[in-house]
């Protein structure tokens, strides 16, 4: 489900933080914690479905736009 969601996206960038200025949005599961066995993502509470969003300077009617 988070992946669907994820390519759907077009305003707003997958990517891990690359200390721009951009929005971007990531399913940390797959990405940043994708090294970390399930059980233990559990317990961090990082479910497969998780979405982490960093907003950025894009226009908001922009943002809000793309994630509908």
């Amino acid at each position: 489900m988070a992946e669907k969601f994820l390519r759907a996206v077009k305003v707003i960038t997958l990517a891990e933080s690359l200390g721009g200025v951009e929005s971007l949005i990531e399913n940390p599961a797959l990405m940043t914690h994708g090294s970390v066995p399930p059980e233990h993502r559990k317990l961090l509470g990082i479910d497969d479905n998780f979405i982490r969003m960093s907003v950025g300077i894009e226009d908001e009617a922009d943002l809000l736009a793309d994630l509908k």
